[in-house]
């Protein structure tokens, strides 16, 4: 009778028993499935996350890319411009300088007849404009990019843009004296020659008139032009006796004659 009822009590405790166990150890499945599945909708988040940003960084690269070909395209569209520019000034230069010397040449046998009339009298000297305040840092620059920079091709080109922008100044006959000299310097002696006789011939009552002749001396004789460039330096001596570029046309005429 007593086993009985030790029974009676132990079977129905160790059924709660295993009840509990078993409620406790599937408890953990369900959270371990709860957080696989966080953790992989956080991942799948993530990753379009990353998908999106890719998509917008490919976006912007696509957009500098045109702009930066757009860019390239108007670089050499102003660099075409610009050696069409030059073309068509470095034209000009030449024809000018073709006309004003052989208008010069023309005027030389009338003026020889007069030369013992006139021989007591002044020139008269042509007033020039002066230059305005942004014309005066232009010119500045760019004699900077040849004094200091040595940078003559710009130069060279900013100096047509001048003479182009700027007409009829007295800064732009500096500006067609340097163009000669730059010329010079590279060596470019025709171009070289055509500067200096605009100078030379247009714009005699310069004050940059005595170097430009004497410096398109020296152009004619690297040219090997010697007669016409003794006959320039001999006009330095006559036209303008008291300038330095007398001095030097003095001595270079005394070194041709030793």
């Amino acid at each position: 009778m007593r086993k009985q009822l030790m029974a009676a009590v132990l079977i129905p405790l160790g059924l709660g028993l295993a009840g509990v166990t078993h409620a406790q150890s599937s408890t953990p499945a369900f959270q371990n499935n709860s957080s696989e599945a966080q953790r992989k909708a956080g991942n799948n988040q993530a990753t379009a996350e990353l998908f999106y940003m890719i998509q917008q960084l490919q976006r912007e690269v696509r957009d500098l890319r045109g702009q930066v070909e757009e860019q390239q395209h108007q670089i050499s569209r102003l660099q075409q411009q610009g050696r069409d520019r030059y073309v068509d000034l470095d034209q000009r230069i030449l024809e000018l300088s073709k006309a004003v010397e052989s208008g010069a040449s023309a005027a030389q046998q009338p003026a020889a007849a007069g030369a013992s009339a006139d021989s007591g009298r002044l020139k008269p000297t042509r007033v020039y404009r002066s230059p305005e305040p942004e014309e005066q840092k232009t010119y500045n620059d760019i004699i900077d990019l040849i004094r200091n920079k040595k940078d003559y091709d710009t130069a060279i080109t900013r100096l047509y843009e001048f003479v182009d922008t700027y007409p009829e100044g007295d800064l732009t006959v500096n500006a067609y004296y340097w163009l000669g000299e730059v010329y010079l310097a590279k060596p470019q002696l025709e171009q070289a020659r055509q500067a200096f006789t605009i100078v030379a011939t247009r714009y005699s009552d310069h004050r940059k008139a005595p170097d430009a002749v004497y410096k398109l001396g020296v152009t004619l004789d690297r040219l090997g032009e010697k007669g016409e460039a003794r006959r320039r330096m001999t006009s330095v001596v006559e036209q303008y006796p008291d300038s330095g570029a007398a001095e030097l046309a003095k001595k270079y005429l005394d070194s041709a004659q030793g």
